[in-house]
């Protein structure tokens, strides 16, 4: 007799996610579809590639766990895992201590918690976002971690579009979490193998494995955006719009990412053509560029002048696109990060003041 249905469905997430480490570790794996399964090359040193969850104590990262703690070894991989303290709740240090007593006993190792300090830039969540991401950096670094996985789940995913779409900050916000992202150097670090798995499943296979989870008080907490999305918007729409809110807004987002990710490359090809010899866009240039091309031409120069991403809006790069598009002997426009942009004789000039 198999597996519970829904432990099924997130080791077979989880697998997929190992497959595609492996794929980036070694030069040539054998595939799941080749009948076989791949296994990591063993290093000189003898030791194996490792790979750390992400895990809250909640029933997304218990799940996610217990299938890494199960199916990593089955491919030649080490599985760790990280909990992060925020100290936003009274007691935030014990309940991390729990949260690693439970990775220990689902035979996870090495198990971690990192405590943070959450500051306020962008507001309580993203800050608290920022700082996770930071002390799991931190902690890939100093372990060597091939990858972290992180337990989005699909309604996860549909709360993140739904925020795009309010924000309306375009297509790629519209794209939601990307199941392979990570920053700068830092390759394909964060897996996200539940963003086709609904949030019910993955409570259900810790409730059928008897893990014990924790569900966040933040969660439910109206002061925040996300929580509100979660317990007032989304059912709001699936009562008017019927069920399948979730997996429309899932597909959406798989949509959007593929039309975003052919922008963006048109874009970086485009750069080259719409530069003089000195390297200054031209205006002329540009304006013959489709606005979905040229504004992200103009998003990409923007942050390379030290604009940082994160602060950039739409409507930033729209004032600068006015520049091109509706010049009227306008004077600079001010960004973030004490980068200005200006017209000047034909040119469009953006630095940092």
């Amino acid at each position: 007799m198999g597996p519970h249905p829904a432990v099924a469905a997130i080791r077979l997430a989880v697998r997929r996610a190992l497959h595609d480490v492996l794929t980036d570790l070694t030069d040539s794996p054998r595939t799941p579809s080749s009948g076989g399964s791949p296994r990591a090359a063993r290093p000189a040193d003898g030791t194996l590639p490792l790979v750390l969850v992400a895990c809250s104590g909640g029933a997304d990262s218990m799940a996610l766990a217990s299938a890494l703690a199960f199916e990593a070894p089955k491919l030649g991989i080490r599985a760790g895992g990280i909990t992060v303290d925020h100290g936003l709740q009274p007691g935030s240090d014990l309940r991390a201590a729990e949260v690693v007593v439970r990775m220990t006993a689902l035979g996870l190792d090495p198990v971690e918690s990192v405590a943070v300090r959450v500051g306020r830039d962008g507001g309580p969540e993203a800050a608290a976002r920022d700082a996770r991401y930071g002390a799991l950096d931190e902690a890939a670094d100093r372990l060597g971690a091939s990858a972290v996985l992180l337990g989005h789940t699909r309604d996860d995913q549909a709360e993140t579009v739904l925020l795009g779409l309010a924000r309306g900050s375009g297509i790629r916000s519209l794209s939601g979490m990307a199941e392979v992202s990570g920053g700068p150097g830092r390759g394909h670090r964060y897996r996200r193998p539940f963003l086709q798995v609904d949030r019910q499943t993955a409570r259900k296979a810790c409730m059928v494995q008897s893990l014990p989870v924790w569900d966040d008080p933040h969660n439910i907490d109206p002061a925040y955006t996300r929580s509100r999305l979660r317990h007032e918007g989304l059912p709001a729409l699936e009562k008017a719009l019927g069920k399948g809110v979730v997996e429309a807004l899932a597909r959406t987002a798989q949509l959007s990412r593929d039309d975003a990710d052919a922008l963006d490359a048109w874009a970086a090809e485009a750069e080259t053509g719409v530069r003089d010899e000195d390297g200054r866009l031209e205006c002329a240039k540009l304006y013959a560029l489709p606005p979905a091309v040229r504004r992200r031409v103009l998003r990409r120069a923007v942050v390379a002048a030290g604009s940082p991403a994160g602060s950039l809006f739409a409507r930033h790069i729209e004032e600068v696109d006015r520049l091109i598009t509706g010049w009227r002997g306008q004077g600079a426009i001010n960004l973030p990060g004490r980068v200005e942009a200006q017209r000047q004789g034909g040119r469009l000039v953006i630095r940092q003041g």
